[in-house]
């Protein structure tokens, strides 16, 4: 049995069936004389060859990063072939480094790594690959793809083009439409990508301009004092889209602060208290775009198939994919209870 114990559920759900659907068994490489040509036979959970995986994230200093833990520990006790080790997270490259190379030492079948800087831990990646373990490469890409066998990750451009969709089809009919932007930490980018998606969305939409963009820190602190600034730059907009969840708990302190509501708010990541809000229909957050981080749980998943030399259910591959990307759904009033259970606190 994976050796964990988990506060909380797993937070699988229907926010990664896009990518996590051909996950949930993963297949023999052998062939099967009742199956059609080409086919492989689907392995559900029964217990295979015993592996071990070694977990190596940030500091769960955010939301999103503790769900990124949970749904990881979550996902290997559902296997009983899989044993998890895991780090204490650190935002320290060195010290992730040296936690990395000690899971190295222990000779682990395969290492999952959400690296706090995929640029600074690539030679890690590469250390492990060159030792023979198989690297699965969690969000934050390393510089080199010898550095994983996989990446699995989120789509921070198609999430910053579907938030501008959604505002444009909103404010399709009105002219002159203003809008907003809170982005993250503006050194990552991941931040670059969000506003570059969300931008060349409303490329389509000559009637909306972007009046203003302010960067904050993925914080609830962060967010409600950048909120204030924009709030008092700005005396009338349409729409604002608000990169994080977590930083949105702040901005939206502070668009209760001011007595605003004259415009419409999309969020992002996909946060529990986001969900409740765009169910409950009484503020200005009508939407958010999701950054699932059910992404761990399927890194699992494409560990223990590389540890087991297995492919995918569903492909016809016999190897695992080079790279897996999730899709960034909108979730608004129309859909909230689905995703209900994925939400993260």
């Amino acid at each position: 049995m994976a050796h964990l114990t988990s506060r909380r559920g797993l937070l699988f759900g229907t926010a990664a069936v896009s990518a996590g659907a051909l996950l949930v068994g993963c297949t023999s490489n052998e062939s099967d004389s009742d199956n059609a040509a080409g086919e492989q036979p689907a392995a559900d959970d029964k217990p295979g060859k015993e592996v071990t995986i070694g977990f190596a994230g940030p500091q769960a200093d955010h939301g999103w990063l503790n769900a990124i833990n949970e749904n990881a520990k979550k996902r290997a006790e559902r296997y009983e072939d899989v044993t998890l080790e895991i780090t204490e997270g650190s935002n320290d490259t060195a010290q992730q480094i040296g936690q990395i190379e000690t899971l190295i030492n222990k000779k682990v079948d395969v290492l999952v790594v959400l690296p706090a800087d995929g640029k600074a831990l690539t030679r890690v990646g590469l250390k492990a690959m060159r030792a023979g373990i198989p690297v699965v490469n969690l969000d934050r890409i390393f510089n080199s793809p010898q550095a994983y066998r996989c990446w699995i990750g989120g789509d921070n451009y198609g999430m910053g083009l579907n938030a501008g969709h959604y505002i444009g089809e909103k404010l399709k009919g009105k002219s002159d439409a203003r809008v907003i932007e809170l982005a993250g930490i503006d050194n990552l980018e991941l931040t670059k990508q969000r506003t570059q998606g969300f931008d060349d969305a409303l490329k389509n939409y000559p009637n909306i301009r972007k009046v203003a963009r302010q960067a904050a820190e993925f914080t609830v602190e962060s967010g409600q004092a950048k909120m204030a600034q924009l709030l008092q730059a700005q005396s009338k907009f349409d729409a604002l889209w608000n990169h994080d969840d977590d930083q949105g708990v702040g901005a939206l302190r502070a668009i209760e602060q001011a007595g605003r509501d004259d415009f419409l708010m999309v969020g992002g990541a996909g946060a529990l208290s986001a969900f409740q809000a765009i169910k409950q229909d009484e503020g200005v957050l009508k939407a958010t775009v999701l950054y699932p981080p059910t992404m761990a749980a399927s890194a699992i998943d494409l560990a223990r198939a590389l540890g087991q030399s297995k492919g995918v259910s569903g492909l016809a591959e016999f190897e695992i994919p080079a790279s897996l990307t999730l899709y960034s759904a909108v979730v608004d009033k129309d859909n909230v209870d689905q995703y209900m259970p994925t939400g993260f606190k």
